[in-house]
C-alpha cells in the first residue's frame, strides 16, 4: 500500500510494538504541518529516547500511512483503512484518480508497491499527534487537545447528467440544466446541516462541471458532499435525507442522477485508558489542555477499529489548515510532542 513503518526495538522480543503515526501527503494547496507532525513527532520521540538511552519493553514503530487525504485516490486514509480491513487491496489498487490511473498501478511506477502482507503487523496501541485543523483550541487558550472521539463521516459522489446547450439562444423553460439542479443540491446541504445543530456539518468542497465552458450549459456535473457529526443518529438521518432529496431535486428538473458512497466511517471513541495517558501527561508537565471531538477523520479512526487507540491535537493558528497558511507555533508543537512522549513511554514501560 506504500505505508513506511520504521521499528525501534524493545526488550521483550514477543511484546507488541506501540504505533506513532500519521502521514506525509497533503492537499492540493497543502499545509506545512498536517499529518508531517505527527511523523516528525514519532522520529523525535525516538530519537530522544536513544539520545538518553531509554530502553521500553515493547517496541516503538514510527509510521507514515499512504493516502490518507484522498486528494487524488479516495476514499482518504486508504492505506491505514486496508491494514485495519475496512477495504480489501483489490478495491485499494482499482482506485482512480480523475486522470484514469488507478492506485495500484501507480504505486508500481514508482517502485513502491511492497511485499509485506498488509495488516499483517499487530499494534500493543496506536498514537497520533496531529493539527486540530480548527480553531478551537487557540479560541479557548488550551496548549494540548485531548482527543477523545472522532466524527464520523459520509462522502457522497453526486453525477447529474443534463443536456449541453447554448448559454444564450436556449430558452429558460426548454433547458435540462446539471449546474441549476448541483445549486439547488448544495443549498440542500446547507439546510441539512443547520437541520442537525449542534454538532453537524457539511459540505461541498468539490465540484466539476463539463464541459466546463462559459457559454454553454453544463451537460455533467459531478461533486462531493461530506458529511459528519460525533452522532451515529445525526450521522444516520443526514444520509437518508439526501438519498431521497437529491434524486428528488434532479428529477424535478428533468436531470439525470447518481449517487456513490465514495467514502464512510461511524463515529469512533478512542481507548479511555490511553485518552486518560494523554490527560495525565498534559497534567503533568503543566500543559493546559482540553477533552476535543475531532472534525476531521485520521488513520486513528481505522487503527482504532483493531487495536487501542488515540490521538493528541496541537492548536493551529486561526484554526486553517488544508491550505497554505496553515501554521502552528514551536511551542504549541513542543508541548505535544512531549505530552507524546510521556504516554507512549507509559505505554511502551521503560525498562531499567
Amino acid at each position: 500500500m506504500g505505508t513506511m513503518f520504521a521499528t525501534r526495538p524493545g526488550t521483550d522480543p514477543d511484546a507488541l510494538p506501540v504505533y506513532i503515526g500519521s502521514h506525509l501527503d497533503t492537499q492540493p494547496t497543502g499545509g506545512k504541518f498536517d499529518g508531517v507532525l505527527g511523523v516528525l513527532a514519532g522520529l523525535e520521540v525516538v530519537r530522544s529516547l536513544n539520545d538518553l538511552d531509554i530502553q521500553t519493553r515493547h517496541p516503538i514503530v514510527v509510521t507514515n500511512w499512504a493516502n490518507e487525504e484522498g486528494a487524488r485516490f479516495a476514499p482518504a486514509m486508504l492505506a491505514s483503512g486496508v491494514f485495519a480491513g475496512i477495504h480489501d487491496l483489490d478495491y485499494a489498487y482499482s482506485r482512480t484518480d480523475t486522470a484514469g490511473k488507478t492506485y495500484g498501478d501507480e504505486l508500481k511506477r514508482i517502485g513502491w508497491l511492497g511485499e509485506e502482507v498488509v495488516g499483517a503487523r499487530k499494534m500493543h496501541a496506536y498514537f497520533e499527534y496531529h493539527i486540530e485543523q480548527g480553531p478551537i483550541l487557540e479560541a479557548q487558550g488550551r496548549q494540548i487537545g485531548v482527543v477523545t472521539h472522532c466524527q464520523g463521516l459520509w462522502w457522497l459522489e453526486v453525477t447529474l447528467t443534463g443536456k449541453e446547450a447554448h448559454t444564450g439562444s436556449t430558452p429558460m423553460a426548454m433547458r435540462v440544466n446539471a449546474g441549476l439542479a448541483a445549486a439547488r443540491i448544495l443549498e440542500k446541504v446547507q439546510e441539512v446541516a443547520m437541520a442537525h445543530q449542534p454538532g453537524a456539518v457539511a459540505g461541498v468542497g468539490q465540484m466539476i462541471f463539463s464541459p466546463n465552458s462559459r457559454n454553454v450549459l453544463p451537460g455533467k456535473v459531478v461533486f462531493t458532499i461530506d458529511l459528519r457529526t460525533p452522532s451515529q443518529e445525526k450521522l444516520d438521518a443526514m444520509r437518508a435525507i439526501f438519498d431521497q432529496e437529491v434524486p428528488k431535486i434532479a428529477e424535478e428538473l428533468g436531470v439525470g442522477c447518481t449517487i456513490e458512497a465514495i467514502g464512510h466511517f461511524d463515529p469512533v471513541t478512542f481507548d479511555p485508558v490511553l485518552v486518560g495517558r494523554v490527560r495525565d501527561a498534559a497534567e503533568k508537565l503543566g500543559y493546559s489542555h482540553m477533552d476535543i471531538i475531532s472534525g476531521a477523520g485520521h488513520d486513528a479512526c481505522w487503527t482504532a477499529q483493531v487495536a487501542p487507540s488515540t490521538m493528541i491535537f496541537c492548536p493551529c493558528v486561526d484554526g486553517l489548515s488544508h491550505n497554505e497558511a496553515e501554521d502552528i507555533s514551536p511551542e504549541w508543537a513542543a508541548a505535544g510532542c512531549n505530552v507524546l512522549l510521556h504516554a507512549v513511554l507509559e505505554t511502551a514501560e521503560i525498562m531499567e
